[in-house]
C-alpha cells in the first residue's frame, strides 16, 4: 500500500460502524456460506455500483450510479468528474459506500450484494494515477473517452467496513480487512501487471478464452484479462466479468508467468 492510500486508510479506520474484528464465532449461518470469500468474490466483479454520499446542501444521503474497478489490493476505484453532485460532496465530506449487486433471474433480493463502506480520496500522485488508470480501463475501456478530461479524477476508497446479504438467511459485517489483501510483497507483481495483460490478451486470447470458459465455467465470449493480484486475476467479455483465483499465491511477474502457464495445460487437460 502506498503512503497515500496508508493515509486514507487510517483516516476510515475512525469511521463510525467500522469493524474491529471478522465474523462472530457465535453467529450461526449456513455450512455453504462463505462470507470472506463471498465479499471478495462481489468486490472484484461487479463493473457498476450505487455510489452513497452525503448531500453537502441538506446532509441526507443520496444514491448515484458509477462505473467501479479496484486496486490489486482491492480497494474500489472510481472514475468521477468535478462537474458530478457526488464529487462536490465528496469534497465536504468523504464518507461514502457502494453497493455492489448480482444480478439475476427471480427475486433480485435473492442475489448476493456487498455495501463497502469507507472514505474517497481522489489519486494526486502522477506514476499511481497512471498505474490505476490503466487498471480501470482494463476493467471499462469505453471510459478511454474521457478519462483524459482535466475534470476527471480517479478516487480510491479507503475501506472501513462492509456488510455482505448472500440471500435468505445469509448475511454477515466484515471488517475492511476481511475485503483487502496484503500486497506488501507484490512489488514485482503490480509493476508487471499492465504488460503481462497485454501479453495475454494480444498474444494468448485462446488461453484466456480456456481460462473463462474451463475454470471459470463461463459460455463463450470475447473473454480479456483485466487485472492481477496475488489471489488471482480477473476476466471481462462485454458486460460480463468472473474471477479465478490462482492456486498458490503469486507476487512477481515471473510467477504469474509459471501460474497462468501451469493453469492453462492443467485446463486444456481437463477439458480434453
Amino acid at each position: 500500500m502506498t503512503d497515500e492510500a496508508a493515509k486514507t486508510a487510517a483516516s476510515a479506520a475512525a469511521l463510525p460502524g467500522a469493524m474491529p474484528g471478522n465474523i462472530p464465532e457465535n453467529a450461526r449461518q449456513p455450512e455453504d456460506f462463505k462470507p470472506v470469500e463471498w465479499g471478495r468474490e462481489i468486490l472484484r466483479s461487479i463493473r457498476t455500483g450505487a455510489l452513497g454520499t452525503l448531500d453537502r446542501n441538506t446532509g441526507h444521503p443520496v444514491t448515484t450510479l458509477a462505473n467501479v474497478a479496484t486496486d490489486t489490493d482491492g480497494s474500489p476505484l472510481i472514475l468521477i468528474s468535478k462537474l458530478a453532485s457526488h464529487t462536490a460532496n465528496l469534497a465536504a465530506d468523504p464518507r461514502a459506500s457502494i453497493l455492489l449487486a448480482r444480478l439475476g433471474k427471480g427475486d433480485p433480493q435473492a442475489h448476493p450484494r456487498l455495501t463497502v463502506l469507507g472514505t474517497f480520496a481522489r489519486v494526486e500522485d502522477d506514476a499511481e494515477r497512471t498505474r490505476l488508470k490503466a487498471r480501470f480501463l482494463a476493467r471499462h475501456p469505453k471510459a478511454q473517452i474521457y478519462i483524459d478530461f482535466p475534470d476527471f479524477g480517479i478516487f480510491r476508497m479507503a475501506v472501513a467496513s462492509a456488510h455482505l446479504n448472500g440471500g435468505f438467511a445469509r448475511a454477515a459485517d466484515l471488517a475492511g480487512s476481511d475485503l483487502l489483501i496484503d500486497v506488501a510483497d507484490a512489488e514485482g507483481l503490480i509493476a508487471s501487471e499492465a504488460s503481462a495483460i497485454a501479453h495475454m490478451n494480444e498474444d494468448h486470447a485462446d488461453a484466456v478464452s480456456v481460462y473463462a470458459t474451463v475454470l471459470a465455467k463461463e459460455e463463450p465470449g470475447p473473454w480479456r484479462m483485466t487485472g492481477a493480484d496475488p489471489e488471482g486475476f480477473d476476466l471481462a467479455a462485454g458486460d460480463r466479468a468472473a474471477r479465478i483465483l490462482f492456486p498458490n499465491r503469486v507476487t512477481s511477474g515471473e510467477m504469474l508467468h509459471k501460474t497462468l502457464v501451469q493453469m492453462v495445460r492443467e485446463a486444456r487437460a481437463r477439458a480434453a
